[in-house]
């Protein structure tokens, strides 16, 4: 199971590398800042190559790592990651500017993939509190907070392209650390970096 989190490191890497190339190498005069990530990816657009292959690469990416965090985080943050993934994999398949239809249900996978990707940290709080992972859980907490408000705002204010990118930005950061975590073996009572310790009798801080 732990390969199969490296998953989760290489998808998110993946996606995060082609957006912010494909901001300086599109031939649309596309912004990171007012463009929807999606636009990289339009059929008229040069970069949607290298931006398909980042969605794919999520896809993926983070569906392995669905599969190896249900016996650590549980189902129900496993099914999210998983819906994940398959919704970012149904955008790859529906580019922007295929027709009205595709529009539409391209707008409905990636609204699916936003929900489910900002659910998962979520999700999974309770059970990283459980394996002593209690800062873990509160950046997972704070990155839910930061993407929901983001891509809230990237709905409804200018900059859509910041927002969004913002947004999943945050999410994928936790994403790559708790899958680092998970592969090397650190996310366990034994860690250090994201464990808090409890006081016991007798214990001593420095």
């Amino acid at each position: 199971m732990r390969r199969l989190a490296l998953g989760g490191v290489v998808g998110p890497s993946a996606f995060i590398a082609a957006w912010a190339l494909g901001a300086f190498t599109n031939d649309r005069q596309l912004s990171a800042i007012d463009d929807a990530i999606s636009q990289l990816a339009h059929v008229e657009s040069n970069t949607r190559w290298l931006m398909t292959a980042g969605f794919v690469t999520f896809g993926v990416g983070v569906g392995l790592f669905a599969v190896s965090v249900r016996t650590t985080l549980g189902a129900t943050t496993s099914a999210f990651l998983g819906a994940t993934a398959a919704s970012t994999l149904a955008v790859a398949l529906l580019p922007l500017g295929g027709s009205d239809t595709v529009d539409q249900l391209h707008g409905i996978a990636a609204a699916a993939g936003y929900v489910t990707l900002v659910a998962a940290p979520l999700a999974a709080r309770s059970s990283l509190r459980r394996l002593g992972a209690h800062r873990l859980a509160s950046a997972g907490v704070a990155a839910t907070a930061v993407a929901a408000v983001s891509l809230g705002a990237s709905l409804a204010l200018p900059a859509t392209g910041a927002f969004q990118r913002l947004g999943l930005t945050v999410v994928d950061a936790w994403i790559i650390t708790t899958a680092t975590l998970l592969a090397t073996g650190r996310l366990d009572l034994r860690s250090s970096a994201w464990m808090s310790v409890p006081n016991t009798p007798g214990s001593s801080r420095r």
